[in-house]
């Protein structure tokens, strides 16, 4: 599947004779060019622009590999522009940067936008990615998109609301815990209790973080503010006494005794890939819902459910920005295909839904006017 690559580059119009030539090169092609540069607006409608993304990395927190670096990020991005295309009809350009510098990836992602109607940043390392998306979502006037933060805080709100009505439990009723806080578990933790999540708690390295404990960067200061009202101190274990939802976004390893100390009734996440927390098996036997992010387990939590249909959204409208609002529009469009059937082992659409993207573009969309950033 990856000999040569898993994406090309297609002619939308053929060129068969000298005047097609002369119309789709030079000279032609100037008339478009003198347009565009009178009212560049237009180069929504003559260029590619309007349904092109694209797909950035600086290699430096690939999948569950790490720092390997832009070459061998490129199979990674290159199968994100083949899923852009194959669930949402977006051409993306998969674009791996011989840079970490915060300041040469963001003048350099800057720098290429004319030529793209989005940006998905893909594989950033934290805390890194935080400063570049905003630095760059000031600068541009379109969609940025961290999908490594975004993505999966869109899809885990939707499982999330799917769990909850399979549990018997309103979200505003839950008491959550994020094992993490790189780029996913902090946007996770954001979109949560933006959602109304009753309490949550998020657990990095050292532990809990809480108001007023040392060393914590900007970012975590920030949640830290904004979480743990029980103000709880100690280890991810000792968190989960009692707890709802346990949201595994570390990559570190839990015991099946720590999931057992939970709530009846409880909601396990499991989303470290390539291995969960705990084997899913284990944690059924504690737990009434249990999703990875895994294909070979019920309830696949993939980004491929959000990040399609909010570009193609957001393209359709030439929305300036992904707001918020859109964010949680998009998340409660996927729970809403699975609504009253939720069951244990479906709590959310599967990667083949076809009726996924169409949904989640239509909540964008609409959003998107409502929140004033739409242009169309």
């Amino acid at each position: 599947m990856h000999l040569g690559g898993k994406v090309t580059v297609s002619s939308t119009v053929t060129v068969e004779d000298n005047a097609a030539l002369a119309m789709a090169y030079t000279p032609g092609v100037a008339r478009v060019c003198s347009a565009i540069a009178d009212s560049p607006e237009l180069a929504a409608t003559y260029t590619w622009v309007a349904n092109t993304v694209a797909v950035v990395s600086d290699g430096t927190a690939v999948l569950g590999l790490g720092d390997i670096g832009p070459a061998a990020a490129l199979p990674v991005m290159e199968g994100k522009a083949l899923l852009f295309k194959r669930f949402a009809g977006i051409d993306a350009v998969p674009i791996c940067l011989a840079t970490t510098d915060v300041d040469q990836v963001v003048a350099t992602v800057a720098a290429l936008a004319p030529s793209f109607g989005g940006i998905n940043l893909e594989d950033i390392s934290a805390p890194r990615c935080f400063e570049i998306e905003d630095r760059l979502r000031a600068m541009l006037d379109i969609p940025v998109f961290h999908d490594d933060q975004h993505g999966t805080a869109i899809v885990t709100l939707a499982a999330l609301r799917g769990a909850a009505r399979v549990v018997g439990k309103q979200l505003g009723d839950l008491r959550v815990v994020v094992a993490g806080a790189g780029a996913s578990g902090i946007a996770v933790s954001k979109i949560l209790l933006a959602a109304g999540v009753g309490d949550l708690a998020v657990c990095d390295s050292k532990g809990l973080i809480y108001a007023g404990r040392e060393g914590l960067n900007p970012v975590k200061a920030a949640l830290a503010e904004a979480s743990n009202s029980a103000r709880l101190t100690g280890s991810t274990e000792s968190a989960l006494r009692g707890a709802d939802v346990f949201i595994g976004l570390s990559g570190s390893s839990l015991s099946a005794d720590a999931i057992g100390q939970m709530a009846p009734d409880a909601i396990a996440f499991l989303l470290s890939n390539p291995d969960p927390e705990i084997h899913p098996d284990l944690a059924r036997q504690h737990a009434a819902v249990v999703a990875t992010g895994r294909s070979d387990f019920p309830n696949q939590i993939n980004n491929s459910l959000a990040f399609p249909g909010v570009f193609r959204g957001a393209l359709d409208v030439r929305a300036t920005t992904v707001t918020e609002n859109m964010k949680l529009a998009a998340a409660d469009a996927i729970a809403a295909l699975v609504g009253d059937r939720a069951t244990p082992d479906y709590i959310i659409p599967g990667q083949f839904d076809e009726r996924v993207a169409p949904a989640v573009t239509a909540a964008v969309a609409a959003q998107a006017r409502a929140d004033g950033v739409a242009r169309r």
